[in-house]
């Protein structure tokens, strides 16, 4: 293994790296706050609301990902009428994909940190004289996002290796570029290379969550 060999392969690679780092933050960032808003849906007084929000969190974690990613990126165009319309870039279907995806994993997590917020909260909360809408944004949501944080870093990172299944969608991102030096030159280097960089997104966010988790816990 020459030097001049991991440069060669480390500039695909990198630029796959790209490739999933950029859909990691889009899916991070608003699979995050929709995830909560279906969180609120569930919890909705109104049937119609909840049952909407637990079946779609019922389908969207009781299916294969992958599955759902073939859906839109091959599945979406076939639809009668509708079709011709949805039509997209296969790294946008998937960007799709995976923020529905997870977004129902997360609506899940924030649920299980609202269930621990013990109720006197909402009755000290009352007694104070704030609204449902302040009680909740002032009061509930610190301590849920505290329960819940390593859970959601948990869910992270699995985001993370999880980008891998772009592969499966013909997105050429970093496992793309892995087989690909692997079936050209027929040497498992490139496996190695990958590893590493994956180890180092996920330590990046695990160090990112601990800070997180340090700030919570002292405020």
């Amino acid at each position: 293994m020459s030097v001049e060999y991991l440069v060669k392969i480390s500039k695909p690679m990198l630029e796959g790296a790209g490739t999933t780092i950029s859909l990691f933050l889009i899916a991070i960032a608003l699979s995050v706050p929709l995830g909560f808003l279906f969180t609120l849906m569930s919890r909705s007084r109104f049937k119609l609301v909840a049952g909407f929000a637990h079946t779609y969190i019922y389908i969207m974690r009781g299916t294969p990902l992958t599955l759902q990613l073939l859906f839109f990126c091959f599945g979406l165009p076939m639809l009668p009428v509708i079709g011709e319309f949805l039509v997209m870039d296969r790294f946008v279907a998937a960007c799709l994909g995976f923020v529905l995806n997870y977004a129902a994993y997360f609506a899940e997590i924030f649920r299980g940190g609202l269930l621990s917020i013990d109720k006197g909260q909402h009755e000290a909360a009352q007694v104070l004289g704030l609204s449902r809408w302040q009680a909740t944004v002032k009061v509930i949501m610190p301590q849920m996002f505290r329960v819940a944080l390593p859970s959601v870093a948990n869910e992270s990172i699995t985001l993370v290796k999880d980008t891998a299944l772009l592969y499966a969608v013909a997105v050429p991102e970093l496992l793309h570029y892995t087989l690909t030096a692997v079936n050209r030159d027929f040497n498992l280097t490139p496996f190695v290379v990958a590893g590493v960089i994956y180890l180092m997104m996920t330590l990046a966010l695990t160090l990112f969550f601990k800070f997180l988790e340090k700030k919570f816990k002292y405020e």
